[in-house]
């Protein structure tokens, strides 16, 4: 039988092995892998020199519609994750409306529906109104689950205390991602702002205190309710240690870590680029860096995450504090990592295994983030050698800018299949929106 899509020749990578070999599609589906020499289908990608390796799944993105379009919308951030190789996106409650009812989640995967140009799901946030609706809210179809934010967020999104936070991690089963900040503690260190406040101030505010902090008091509570939690986000030298104990203990306890933390360091990336380095949690000093790096080195870490968090140039020009923290990401995080690979500091099946098959497995996504016969036939085919200076005209989040602007990148998105059709060919998008609704088990 004919396939829809031969991808021939290419180094077919999971998170345990690599192997040359063609990779055969029909209706949406991986329906063979090996030599397909003389089969036929109905169009082919010469993969040659290339790795294919299964669509990137991002956890934590914020793509700000409704109500903050002029930062991004549901379009313009999955086309830019599209074109960085991530076919599926997990994002954030954050938004205005906040999603924290059944209501706006089903008007974000309306808005979705016919303009994704990747799959996606929508978290429910958690507030100290909705906890007694928390439960029925995990099961809704297009939603991973709950998040907590610790640290302030938009609107409600802020449950703060052990009280609120226990009863949250009651109502309900599924694991939640945390932002992991003391809130108190944020706010009491406000009043150390210097007279001449500066960017460089950010991770002092926000100190690693606040994290240490924050981490401590959710697994101390997913210990007492039994509640898996997932550490979002993790920056400092502190945490690492913590998770791998609550791993020890086998509490499900899981942890992100980002490209932006593993890549930038303070001072350096305060006074190199000002408020465009601002994010919460804070990109830290090269110490805490360090640390990082060896906890994932150990295991510490499950997946990674972009963290896509974008405003606009004009919002980040305002003076320090005043400016937004968060900056744009889900279109680099793909070549980032593959930069590390080619450094020698990251393993290709490493980036699969925390990028593609465990984001999976951790939210339960039907059929995604495997390259097995059967699977859904979303691949994302890379060339690991080519180099390139990342430039402001290479952005397509409507925010336009990226803190990487003028940084050596190795490691290049070549084409994607989304679904069993060629979504991005040589770079380019190919086709119209056909991003779909994830299936959550």
């Amino acid at each position: 039988m004919a396939f829809d899509l031969v991808i021939r020749d290419g180094l077919v990578t999971t998170s345990s092995r690599s192997e040359r070999a063609d990779v055969g599609i029909r209706e949406g589906k991986i329906a063979e892998i090996g030599n397909l020499n003389g089969a036929e289908a109905a169009e082919t990608i010469d993969a040659k020199g290339l790795v294919v390796m299964p669509g990137v799944i991002d956890t934590q993105v914020h793509f700000r519609e409704p109500g903050l379009e002029q930062k991004e919308d549901l379009a313009t951030g999955t086309l830019a994750a599209l074109l960085g190789g991530v076919t599926g996106i997990l994002e954030m409650p954050n938004t205005n409306p906040t999603t924290t009812d059944a209501i706006a989640l089903q008007d974000k995967l309306s808005r979705a529906s016919g303009r994704a140009w990747c799959n996606y799901g929508f978290f429910v946030g958690a507030t100290t109104e909705n906890i007694d609706q928390l439960a029925a809210y995990e099961q809704l179809p297009g939603t991973p689950g709950i998040k907590i934010f610790m640290g302030s967020s938009t609107g409600p999104l802020l449950v703060g205390d052990d009280e609120h936070l226990r009863r949250v991690l009651m109502s309900g089963r599924k694991r939640c991602p945390i932002h992991a900040e003391d809130e108190p503690r944020n706010r009491e260190r406000k009043a150390l702002l210097s007279e001449s406040p500066h960017p460089r101030e950010h991770p002092f505010l926000r100190d690693s205190e606040s994290a240490r902090l924050a981490t401590e008091r959710i697994l101390r509570l997913s210990k007492e309710t039994g509640r898996p939690v997932h550490i979002l986000h993790v920056s400092t030298l502190e945490e690492p240690p913590m998770i791998a104990e609550a791993k020890r203990q086998r509490l499900g306890t899981t942890a992100e870590v980002t490209p932006q933390h593993l890549w930038f360091f303070a001072p350096e990336c305060y006074e190199r680029l000002g408020t465009l380095a601002q994010m919460n949690p804070p990109i830290r000093s090269a110490e805490h860096r360090e640390a990082l790096w060896r906890a994932l080195g150990e295991d510490v870490f499950d997946v990674f995450g972009s963290d896509h968090a974008p405003h606009t140039l004009e919002e980040k020009s305002l003076p320090y504090p005043q400016s937004p923290s968060g900056m744009p990401g889900v279109q680099t995080l793909l070549p980032v990592l593959l930069t590390f690979v080619a450094q020698g500091r990251l393993g290709l099946q490493t980036v699969v295994r925390m990028a593609c098959e465990r984001p999976a497995a951790l939210y339960g996504i039907a059929n995604k983030g495997r390259i097995t016969v059967g699977a859904d036939a979303d691949l994302a085919i890379i060339d690991p050698n080519r180099k390139y200076i990342f430039e402001r005209s290479m952005v397509r989040s409507k925010c336009g800018w990226s803190p990487y602007e003028g940084e050596m990148f190795t490691g290049a998105v070549e084409h994607v299949v989304l679904g069993g059709l060629v979504a991005v060919r040589d770079g380019g998008v190919v086709g119209d929106p056909h991003g779909r609704m994830l299936v959550f088990q």
